[in-house]
């Protein structure tokens, strides 16, 4: 083999190591941290106290285990990646991740706040001088209990919570929720109706025994099964024991189905009040995150999404 043919394999070897090894690096950037969820997180506890003080925003300071335990792992999978809670953790919050295993600045803020390392994760909510809001989270790794966390903040901060977080928190809250069926002479106004209703959570229209009905699923610690039978009874719907010919209909939310609003990606609570507002000729927008908001400008006529699952839609309301 002659200096030049071996000079030649040389470079290309090389040239594809160097590839190989630029490719890596992208992708290791861009791979989201598992630990963290989908949330954009700053790393700075400076930069994050200097934004909180240039936007009136409150700090989520969440200490974690990077690479962390299945505990960990886990609230990033499922709690921080839920498409709502991250909407509203990046727009209401000014996020920041600690991480409790590792040395330098990181080491710094642990000691600062009296966190333990290597340790499951903790979440305080903190004001632009780096004062607790609220006492810290900790033990509690659902994403109920991190929506009621934010609540409560934004209430002890004096922001307000967005009416999308709000209805949020009662989703993800329910606890004791019951089912009801209701009978009445069209079950697209009378899901609008029941829809409504606070502590109602979720309906659809269907048929059982030949007649037309709305199955209503509520959390009955905020509203009771006789509370919301009378509230049916104002738009004449009947209160019937349920049937095992119970079938939903074609055409759930009706009258979101028929607007723009089914083009997005929705959790249960916000169809159903989505759904009651437009009935009802108002506002239905003030159900929807910023994200949201901003893709109800530029809707896609061809994609319908709002009837399946939250972060699949989610996903595909996102794509280009």
């Amino acid at each position: 083999m002659s200096l030049l043919i071996f000079m030649k394999m040389l470079y290309t070897m090389r040239y594809f190591l160097f590839s190989v090894f630029v490719f890596c690096i992208t992708l290791s950037l861009s791979a989201q941290i598992q630990e963290l969820g989908t949330v954009r997180w700053m790393r700075s506890y400076d930069e994050a106290i200097a934004e909180a003080e240039k936007k009136n925003k409150p700090i989520l300071l969440l200490f974690q285990e990077v690479p962390g335990c299945a505990t960990c792992r886990n609230y990033g999978d499922k709690v921080l990646s839920h498409p709502l809670l991250v909407d509203a953790i990046e727009n209401e919050f000014v996020p920041l991740a600690i991480y409790n295993n590792v040395g330098g600045q990181d080491r710094k803020i642990l000691e600062k706040y009296g966190e333990p390392s290597w340790n499951n994760p903790v979440v305080r909510i903190i004001d632009s001088s780096g004062k607790n809001i609220m006492e810290r989270m900790s033990g509690d790794y659902t994403s109920a209990g991190l929506s009621s966390q934010l609540c409560l903040a934004l209430k002890a901060s004096g922001r307000g919570v967005p009416q999308y977080l709000d209805i949020l928190q009662q989703e993800l809250s329910s606890r004791e929720m019951e089912t009801a069926y209701y009978q009445m002479y069209c079950f697209w106004s009378g899901e609008a109706h029941l829809g409504a209703r606070e502590g109602v959570i979720a309906t659809e229209p269907g048929w059982m025994n030949g007649a037309e009905v709305v199955r209503v699923h509520f959390d009955k610690s905020q509203i009771k099964k006789k509370q919301l039978d009378k509230y049916a009874s104002q738009a004449k719907c009947k209160a019937v024991p349920e049937k095992k010919d119970y079938k939903i209909d074609k055409d759930p939310q009706y009258y979101l189905k028929k607007s723009k609003y089914s083009r997005l990606a929705l959790s249960e609570i916000q169809k159903t009040k989505i759904n009651a507002a437009l009935a009802a000729k108002q506002d239905a927008s003030v159900f929807l995150s910023p994200t949201q908001k901003v893709q109800l400008r530029s809707v896609r006529p061809d994609k319908m999404l709002y009837t399946l699952p939250l972060e699949q839609a989610w996903a595909k309301m996102l794509e280009e």
